[in-house]
């Protein structure tokens, strides 16, 4: 792993790279966690994936299409567009990226603004796939202790 370059595209080596993270330490920005989670899949790491979700989340995840999408692709490469962080407690972020892969189906490319909160230390990844059941008024999911509405509502579904 200290020999190989990190697949997020900063040709840092892997160890001194995203691997940090994979290994648990705390991504200090939102698009180091992006970056992470791209190199997550590179390299197979579901798990770390499932953890860097929203807590309440990920139950929801299915790991058997995630492990097999990084299985099943050839991953051609990583480029972020864009970053945008919003002060407050907690924080929250928007990173705009393009993935690249390849599969039984052709290359492909993918363009997404991602929305990512601050929880507790740690950035998580809110992934617009997994319904959630709340309401306006309701404690929000990131366990900031606000309302829904106040703090993470304008970041579902990005």
């Amino acid at each position: 792993m200290s020999t190989s370059i990190c697949p997020c595209g900063s040709g840092n080596l892997l160890a001194a790279c995203c691997g940090h993270y994979h290994d648990g330490h705390p991504a200090p920005s939102a698009e180091t966690l992006m970056r992470s989670r791209y190199s997550a899949y590179v390299l197979g790491l579901i798990e770390y994936l499932v953890a860097t979700t929203l807590p309440v989340q990920q139950a929801g995840l299915d790991r058997q299409s995630i492990a097999a999408w990084s299985a099943q692709s050839t991953w051609l490469g990583l480029e972020v567009e864009s970053s945008e962080v919003f002060g407050g407690q907690p924080e929250h972020a928007f990173v705009t990226f393009t993935a690249r892969w390849h599969d039984a189906n052709g290359e492909h490319s993918h363009r997404e603004r991602s929305s990512f909160v601050q929880s507790a230390g740690r950035w998580y990844f809110i992934d617009p796939t997994v319904p959630l059941k709340v309401g306006r008024n309701d404690a929000c999911p990131c366990s900031s202790g606000l309302k829904f509405k106040k703090c993470c509502a304008g970041f579902f579904g990005q």
